[in-house]
């Protein structure tokens, strides 16, 4: 099982995300609702809503007589998402495996936008949503690939197979619980849905530095890139990292390839 903990989240980390956010997740997501294909009137929920960038958005697409709920169990991010202030949008401290606050059959469209990988007790979070999904609701999901780790994962656990890291474990799958395409539709299977597709999209983005490689997952994973480690070896543990990114830097910056998957099922 992954370790993860929602305690590491910083202001500083929160509203970094916010900002590098609009070039990756943010885009990522916009894909996502347009294969959603979103109608005016229409209920969301948005499940790990951030900061709430994408829930603006879709509160823009389904209009006055629709509406978004977004929850995220990170508090600052909350925070920062409550400032949005269309009318049709809300956002609430939440978590994907706890939608009791929301009766059955609530929603036309759920979607998890970049995730999915967080969420350890997926078939829960996947029967939660089920539960709260109207008949015919459509659920969308962005998620990496396990079978397309990144270039700072692949650093990240040759690192930490050593030690004095190695006494350190994170858990058996790191950080993040990523899943590959056929594990996704089994899983959505067996809670109830019809996957309409599951698509696996390569990406390729640049990092400008090291530094920046390291701070913008640093905020993607709320303080879990190193959290585990202890304080002592976090700072060693981050020079090493940055030294390997540092013999792949390019003149265009340090690359990164990896993959996506993009997922729609249907509610019976």
């Amino acid at each position: 099982m992954p370790n993860i903990s929602l305690n590491l989240d910083t202001e500083a980390l929160a509203q970094h995300y916010e900002q590098i956010s609009v070039d990756r997740q943010f885009k990522a997501g916009k894909v996502l609702l347009d294969a959603l294909a979103l109608q005016p009137g229409k209920k969301l929920l948005d499940v790990g809503a951030g900061t709430g960038l994408l829930a603006e958005y879709a509160a823009g697409i389904v209009g006055p007589e629709g509406s978004v709920i977004g929850i995220d169990p990170l508090p600052l991010r909350i925070q920062l998402a409550k400032r949005k202030t269309a009318r049709n949008l809300s956002f609430e401290v939440g978590e994907a495996g706890d939608l009791q606050r929301f009766a059955e059959e609530s929603f036309d469209f759920v979607y998890l936008n970049a995730v999915f990988h967080w969420i350890v007790d997926k078939p829960k979070s996947l029967s939660e949503i089920f539960r709260v999904l109207k008949p015919g609701g459509r659920l969308g999901i962005t998620t990496g690939s396990k079978d397309h780790p990144n270039l700072l994962q692949t650093i990240k656990a040759k690192l930490l197979s050593r030690e004095p890291y190695a006494s350190h474990p994170e858990g058996l799958n790191g950080i993040s619980g990523r899943v590959n395409a056929a594990e996704l539709e089994l899983l959505l299977t067996q809670a109830g849905f019809i996957a309409e597709r599951i698509d696996v999209r390569p990406k390729v983005h640049f990092q400008p530095n090291p530094a920046a490689a390291i701070a913008f997952s640093q905020a993607s994973s709320f303080g879990n890139l190193l959290g585990h480690l202890p304080v002592a070896l976090q700072a060693s543990a981050r020079a090493e990292i940055e030294r390997e990114l540092e013999a792949l830097q390019t003149e265009e910056g340090i690359r990164f390839e990896t993959a996506r998957l993009v997922a729609i099922a249907v509610k019976p």
